[in-house]
């Protein structure tokens, strides 16, 4: 049946009363007369609406009712108007095409007597689906409503493109592979499988030690992707408890447990729709959430806590771990089917003691943004420094690294120094000085005692650019002294 209004128009084509009667039909039997009049005593206040013009004709094109919002806009009285051909009332009037065609027209431009009206018309069909009229209402009676409406949207969107504009700088990418320094071959490969990998849409498990940097190559897989404009949200699976676990990844309805918030909260998922999800330290994701995360995983959808039904989401689910997560499968730590979901493209980061080539770049990259956020001034690095640095196997692999520097830089400040000197990182010249007795052998102590004051004098001549004066100073030694020991152990 085509789209109108049943029985909304009376059956008479023609009626010559002036006055308002909106009994449209007859036939209701004695016992509904009451429910009746009360129906038309409604209807009539719809159509005399002050603010919409409204105008009823018949299946000829006849007018049978017309409000006076109506009759105010054409200037006519209604006496004038009923039972006239619509045409005859208004010669530019389109009701006459709704009935020909059985049309509807939506919001159509409509000029009046000097109003700039937007109308809407659709025609008006029976219980049996037999055309028998035809109505036009204004939705506005004159083009600055319409604007009026058009800037209310206008202030929505603006709105709304506010709140979006929130919700990406704070669910944004941070870093990008332009971030990841390093020349090292294995550093390189794995750059390079990650920048392919940014423009695909499979699931990565990004495996690692603490500190090498798996967090920077998930923000950069994202920002390098088609899903860029969209949300990164990260969620640390060991910083939450497994109670709260739930709701923080699918959310929750209005009611679901005492304390939720009004409205519900939508979960990380849907946060992340058709952007990233980053599931840190997966490693440590309790066994219960496994199991519905792996549901999420192969479905793409997720109900929140207390809901009923399902909700799509178009995410890439990006994990992290520093944990063995085959060893934890053998123990039952970590389900099997949802190691093998994950372990579909894997990026292993190598530990820093493998290129230890690559502090030198490091340290030049974290130098200036150190210097930035501490409001400090050191501009370079000595070589001695660099080859204690690089004579350390690093645990806790770039993390440490920056940490270390940021601690020199303070040092060095201190004593408005501008560059980083060995002195600079005293535990790493006491980890040295440990190395060095840790590995005496078969050496007496005499030789262990020549092999030391030999570091420290080398040590201190780079210090003091091989100012031998300068240097005897620092050693406490005289100058004769001094010269001795430098031919003895060929320092020059």
């Amino acid at each position: 049946m085509t789209n109108g209004v049943k029985d909304f128009c009376p059956e008479v084509s023609k009626p010559t009363s002036a006055e308002k009667d909106y009994s449209f039909g007859g036939g209701v039997g004695a016992v509904e007369d009451l429910r009746a009049e009360e129906f038309t005593q409604i209807l009539g206040g719809l159509i005399e609406n002050p603010y919409m013009g409204i105008v009823i004709v018949d299946k000829g094109g006849y007018i049978t009712v017309a409000n006076d919002t109506y009759l105010e806009l054409i200037g006519h009285r209604r006496e004038d108007v009923l039972g006239k051909h619509v045409l005859e009332v208004t010669s530019n009037s389109k009701l006459p095409r709704v009935l020909e065609t059985g049309e509807v027209h939506l919001a159509d431009y409509w000029p009046i007597n000097g109003h700039d009206t937007i109308v809407s018309r659709f025609p008006i069909y029976n219980k049996d689906g037999k055309l028998i009229g035809a109505v036009g209402k204004s939705l506005f009676l004159d083009l600055s409503g319409a604007q009026i409406l058009v800037n209310k949207l206008s202030e929505l969107e603006k709105e709304l493109a506010l709140y979006k504009d929130v919700v990406n700088s704070i669910y944004s990418p941070k870093y990008c592979f332009e971030r990841i320094v390093g020349n090292n071959p294995c550093i390189v490969r794995v750059k390079s499988m990650a920048e392919q990998l940014a423009q695909t849409g499979s699931t990565v498990l990004i495996t690692g030690e603490s500190g090498t940097g798996k967090e920077l190559f998930a923000h950069s897989i994202h920002q390098a992707s088609p899903r860029v404009n969209f949300p990164f949200v990260r969620v640390n699976c060991a910083a939450l408890p497994e109670n709260l676990l739930e709701s923080e990844l699918f959310g929750y309805e209005e009611g679901a447990f005492t304390g939720a918030r009004k409205g519900g909260k939508p979960g990380k998922f849907e946060l992340a729709n058709r952007g990233t999800i980053f599931l840190d330290e997966i490693g440590d994701m309790p066994l219960g959430m496994q199991a519905k995360l792996l549901i999420v995983l192969q479905e793409r959808e997720i109900e929140r806590i207390g809901g009923t039904k399902p909700v799509r989401v178009d995410v890439r689910v990006i994990a992290a771990t520093n944990r063995n997560l085959e060893k934890m499968v053998e123990q039952g730590k970590f389900r099997e089917d949802l190691f093998y979901r994950l372990n579909v493209v894997v990026l292993d980061i190598p530990p820093l003691r493998q290129r230890l080539d690559d502090i030198p770049a490091l340290v030049k990259n974290l130098l200036p943004r150190l210097n930035q956020r501490l409001n400090t001034g050191v501009e370079k690095v000595s070589q001695e420094a660099l080859d204690l640095l690089r004579s350390y196997h690093w645990p806790g692999n770039v993390r440490e690294l920056e940490n270390l520097l940021e601690r020199a830089i303070n040092l060095a400040d201190l004593n408005n120094e501008t560059c980083l000197m060995a002195r600079h990182f005293p535990s790493l010249q006491k980890t040295a000085l440990e190395q060095v007795l840790s590995h005496r052998g078969e050496e007496t102590l005499a030789q262990a005692v020549e092999k030391l004051e030999k570091e420290m004098i080398r040590r201190v001549l780079q210090e003091t650019s091989h100012n031998k004066s300068q240097t005897a100073k620092v050693l406490g030694l005289h100058g004769s002294v001094l010269y001795r020991k430098l031919k003895k152990y060929n320092l020059g």
